[in-house]
């Protein structure tokens, strides 16, 4: 699945393994490896938590 952020897309391979976050920077582990992500700000960090959970 892809998550698109300001026009760029992050893959997700299903299942996630771990996340981690950070204020702005999300760090995640799927399928494919480790990813990590850095946000704007906090609110646009936890929303992308929100959708890698609930998917």
């Amino acid at each position: 699945m892809s998550y698109l952020y300001n026009g760029s897309q992050i893959r997700v391979m299903h299942p996630v393994h771990s996340i981690s976050v950070n204020k702005q920077s999300v760090a995640f582990a799927d399928k494919q490896g480790r990813q990590n992500t850095k946000f704007a700000n906090a609110n646009e960090a936890k929303q992308f938590v929100k959708w890698l959970v609930n998917t």
